[in-house]
């Protein structure tokens, strides 16, 4: 049964576990990518006890760091709060704003625009060109408030499943072997990965169904 699964036990995975010599991968402390310029204008936080119905309600972005054997490189991306999809990714040896212009360009061209866009106060995301490119395009920016990163809960979650997942259980050699296997990483969690929380469901059907239905109810509307 590949789609349907087998119910199993905590006490029969943990026996597996130990008769396989299997251990947890435990999640790092993390290299702070937040730096805040205290010029810059910052936004309230708009998601506190915001119910997140469909797609394209919110997006999320972030930056984590990645240690390959030539060095040090950062991963940004996008996710839809509603289904889990990720939208958009790069990775980049530089931490500026053109990293983070190019995921937030793609995720619009590929998918339109959400009703907010949440950040942390780092200086890519209160900068000019950033802020400006979302009041453009009528979107409401929300950030995190100070030391609060629990306030984008939804991609720190995946930034732990990436990492304990799929890159923490590999040793990259170079960036070009990072940046395949991360994208093939996240084909896979938003084709076939199963989420707990969507009732076992792929981030992208719920995407796509979300979509789907949202057109459906304003045709008839």
């Amino acid at each position: 049964m590949l789609e349907g699964g087998f119910k199993v036990s905590l006490n029969t995975v943990a026996s597996y576990r130990q008769q396989m010599g299997l251990k947890a991968v435990l999640a790092v402390k993390q290299v702070n990518t937040t730096i805040p310029i205290k010029e810059h204008k910052k936004y309230t936080y708009k998601l506190r006890d915001l119910d997140i119905s469909h797609a394209n309600q919110v997006w999320s972005t972030d930056i984590t760091y990645i240690k390959t054997k030539e060095g040090m490189v950062y991963l940004a991306a996008i996710i839809d709060w509603h289904s889990k999809a990720v939208l958009a990714h790069k990775i980049s040896n530089t931490m500026d704003s053109f990293l983070v212009m190019d995921v937030l360009d793609e995720a619009l061209s590929l998918y339109g625009t959400p009703e907010i866009f949440n950040t942390d106060q780092g200086s890519q995301y209160t900068s000019e060109i950033h802020t400006q490119r979302l009041k453009n395009k009528g979107i409401t920016i929300s950030m995190d408030g100070k030391g609060r990163a629990t306030d984008n809960i939804c991609i720190e979650r995946f930034w732990r499943s990436a990492k304990c997942e799929r890159i923490y259980l590999n040793e990259y050699g170079s960036i070009r072997a990072l940046i395949e296997d991360v994208d093939d990483y996240i084909e896979f969690y938003n084709h076939q990965r199963f989420h707990e929380t969507l009732d076992y469901k792929k981030p992208m059907n719920v995407y796509r169904e979300s979509i789907l239905a949202n057109e459906q109810q304003n045709e008839a509307a």
